[in-house]
């Protein structure tokens, strides 16, 4: 009697053990289930955030390498002189480096000529001068429109010295345009504000 229950004893608990043994298995196939899903969800993820910071990366390369618009002019310096006083010539026309004074120009339009050295001042300091010749009232206009967009940074005069109709000009930088162009103002101003010995000089 006493050995009928020890073996149903023993089949109850090789019965409980084997069942123990097929939830132990079972929760086993969960946690790997668990696991494998949370795994793609992170490998996903991994793979978006790859792509985007790719492209961010890929889109500030291409802006930080892009050559700034307008012909390169080598620098001639930044040297002061007095007003009026007399210097080597320079090597652009308009000039977009060299020999100044010490005093810049107020930003804005202005319906006069303004000394070459004087404007050089503001190009150091990271400005835009666009200068026009013979251009007629509506484009007179356009161009003083664009001028109350960028109110730092800009200046906009006469120059009866211009081989071109409208000369653009920053710091080393020169592009000349036989008729008004809106984009290409805007994209040279974009592309070359700033980039001078003293950006940070108002």
């Amino acid at each position: 009697m006493e050995e009928q229950q020890a073996e149903q004893l023993t089949n109850r608990e090789e019965k409980e053990l084997h069942r123990q043994e097929r939830r132990e298995q079972q929760e086993a196939i969960e946690r790997w289930r668990k696991i494998k899903k949370a795994l793609k969800w992170g490998i996903g993820i991994a793979v978006a955030a790859g792509a985007i910071y790719g492209v961010i990366a890929i889109s500030g390369q291409g802006e930080a390498g892009k050559e700034p618009l307008g012909r390169s002019i080598p620098s001639q310096g930044q040297a002061h002189i007095a007003a009026g006083a007399a210097h080597q010539e320079y090597n652009s026309n308009p000039p977009t480096s060299g020999w100044h004074y010490a005093q810049p120009a107020n930003w804005g339009v202005y319906q006069k000529e303004l000394p070459d050295e004087q404007i050089i001042h503001n190009l150091e300091h990271g400005g835009i001068w666009i200068s026009y010749k013979d251009v007629d009232a509506d484009t007179l206009s356009k161009i003083e429109d664009i001028a109350k967009r960028y109110p730092n940074k800009l200046i906009v005069t006469p120059r009866t010295k211009n081989d071109s109709a409208i000369a653009l000009v920053s710091w080393g930088r020169s592009l000349e345009l036989g008729s008004f162009d809106e984009q290409i103002i805007i994209d040279f101003i974009k592309s070359n504000k700033n980039k001078s010995p003293e950006p940070n000089a108002q």
